[in-house]
């Protein structure tokens, strides 16, 4: 039989053969979540800042407008329509042509609101 001593050497020579304890996600947790933040500060964030403004810029528009749509057209805002979705603008003197609201790009100011804006 085994005497105490021995017994013990055994024990520890079986502890010091045992591998150290791994990391269950083996070093993986760390670079997503860098990538996770890279995701958002790069590509999310100034996409949902862009929505947002351009949420604010249609829901801002208002008769008498300058606007140019998607499609390069250059008109003034004439009606609204009641539900919202729709805009009439004014091309040219007779012209006036239905778009879709989403389909405004941008809002011109006004050569005189730069004026006024400048002196003030």
């Amino acid at each position: 039989m085994l005497s105490l001593i021995e017994l013990f050497q055994l024990l520890a020579e079986n502890e010091e053969a045992k591998p150290p304890p791994q990391n269950p996600l083996g070093g993986f947790a760390i670079p997503m979540i860098i990538i996770g933040f890279l995701w958002y500060f790069l590509l999310l964030r100034p996409q949902l800042r862009d929505q947002r403004k351009r949420k604010d810029l249609l829901g801002s528009l208002k008769k008498n407008d300058k606007v140019i749509t998607i499609g390069g057209i250059i008109g003034t805002v004439t009606n609204i329509s009641s539900d919202g979705n729709e805009v009439t603008l004014r091309i040219e003197d007779n012209a006036k042509i239905r778009m879709l609201r989403s389909s405004i790009q941008t809002v011109v100011a006004d050569e005189k609101d730069n004026d006024k804006e400048q002196t003030s």
